[in-house]
């Protein structure tokens, strides 16, 4: 466990090419500048796995960092589509995407087999869908109890997962609240785990309704206030909804996107 690293340094040594990545944060606490720093370094054919692929993942395939992208729902939330991950699909600039493509329960699932260390998850969410017929990791398995056919989905351990949080103390143990997605299970199931925080304090203070990730389950702790940017870390900051509607312009022009992309480059 390391605390008090840089961002660029955590980056270097656990995220690596050809990675499975997941970066998770539904709405809320999305690791924008992890993903980022990710551009930055150049790291190339990743998988990247996540609930709701918003911006962040726009530009991680616009940068051409992905080989795949394994998800449920993806868009720019409230404002439309992703269209960095549009022209990947569908005109493969700047470089054709795989797609994996499950429901929310699905992807919720196979993160939890996975931090329970079980091979699939089995739920019921896809009885007459389409998916199944598209995407080969969802399979049918028959109840040996009751005869029922269910699905079945393989889980999910990435090589590593980002979060972002409230806070961490200086041992490493994590604390986020308010809406909380799958960071939980996703930390659990990874080999390797970032979580960035908005700070670090000498001890956590206990709040309703926190998820505290212990600091075994975490690999590395680095402190990046604003880290969320533009969504929002409840207590400390409110989410940028005209970052997102800036964001529908850029993205929608190679040219104004590789602009974007030159400039973040060249940041510090």
């Amino acid at each position: 466990m390391a605390v008090g690293t840089t961002l660029a340094d955590a980056v270097r040594e656990l995220v690596r090419d050809g990675d499975v990545v997941a970066l998770e944060g539904f709405t809320h606490l999305i690791p924008v500048a992890a993903g980022q720093e990710i551009i930055r370094q150049g790291r190339r054919d990743l998988t990247l796995v996540r609930m709701t692929p918003d911006i962040v993942y726009d530009q991680l395939i616009g940068a051409g960092c992905a080989r795949k992208l394994v998800f449920s729902w993806g868009g720019n939330p409230g404002v439309g589509s992703l269209h960095r991950f549009r022209d990947a699909v569908e005109h493969g600039w700047p470089r054709a995407l795989e797609l994996e493509e499950h429901s929310h329960a699905g992807m919720a699932n196979r993160y939890v087999a996975g931090a329970s260390g079980l091979p699939f998850a089995v739920l019921r969410g896809y009885v007459g869908t389409d998916l199944p017929g598209v995407t080969p990791t969802i399979k049918p398995i028959t109840c040996p109890f009751t005869g029922e056919e269910l699905a079945a989905v393989p889980a999910i351990n990435p090589d590593v997962t980002v979060v972002h949080a409230q806070r961490a103390d200086r041992r490493g143990n994590v604390q986020l609240w308010g809406l909380v997605g799958v960071q939980k299970e996703a930390v659990l199931a990874a080999k390797r785990s970032l979580v960035t925080v908005e700070e670090i304090v000498d001890e956590l203070t206990p709040t309703p309704g926190a998820v505290v990730l212990p600091s075994w389950a975490v690999t590395t702790v680095v402190a990046v206030p604003g880290g969320a940017h533009p969504s929002y870390a409840q207590g400390y900051s409110e989410r940028d909804n005209a970052h997102y509607a800036a964001w529908d312009a850029i993205s929608r022009d190679r040219e104004a996107f590789t602009g974007w992309l030159d400039d973040l480059r060249s940041a510090k």
